[in-house]
This record gives C-alpha cells, structure tokens and sequence, in this order.
C-alpha cells in the first residue's frame, strides 16, 4: 500500500461563502469519484486558494460532505504575477495499491488551462 497525491484544481465564480463551498464540493466529488477514493483510506487534505478567495474555508465543504474524520488544511497559494485569478486548488493524500500512473487529476472550468499537458 502506498500513500499517493491526486490534485485537482477550479476557479470560483465569485469570493462569496456559497461559490467556494459549492466549487469546492464539486471538486471534491469528482476527484474521489474518479479515483475510488474512499474516507478511510484519506490521509489529509490540503486546500489553496488564490488570496481574493476568502470568505470561507474550503474545509468547511469536506466536512459538510461528511469527511469528518479527515485531516484538512486550507491555505492561500502564492500571489505570482500572471497566475490563475479566483483559483481553488486541491491535493488529497490516500492510501491505495494504485500507481502513480493510474492518478485521476481533475482540472475543471477556468483551471482546465493549468493543464496543458493533456
């Protein structure tokens, strides 16, 4: 058993309550569903935000969707010149029999151009 990375990442309509805890629950839910991820097998969460998103933290999402027993850690991602604006980015730590390869990252909305290489 190995402990893997799976990253996603989205951007959010607007710096209200509501917007980052629906883009948040969204992510969430296709990355756990895209990798058959299931809580037990969670080792923490980490959640980064660009700075203008701050009127909740993303957390308050995993833990509303039942994620209770889970390790979770928001933040705020670095302000570089010319990065992604209204960004919420995500990395769940699991562990799984799965490889590297086998990694599901969901990139949706604005942050599907993060990931060129696909």
């Amino acid at each position: 058993m190995w402990c893997r990375g799976v990253r996603g990442a989205t951007t959010v309509d607007s710096n209200t309550k509501e917007d980052i805890l629906a883009a948040t629950k969204g992510l969430l839910q296709m990355m756990i569903e895209a990798n058959g991820i299931e809580e037990k097998d969670i080792a923490s969460v980490i959640f980064t935000t660009t700075p203008e998103l701050n009127a909740e933290f993303p957390a308050v999402a995993a833990r509303e969707m039942g994620l209770s027993r889970v390790a979770l850690l928001c933040g705020h991602e670095m302000d570089v010149p010319g990065g992604l604006p209204m960004c919420l980015r995500v990395l769940i730590l699991f562990n799984t029999e799965k490889g590297h390869e086998e990694m599901v990252h969901i990139y949706t909305r604005g942050a599907s151009a993060l990931r060129l290489d696909k």
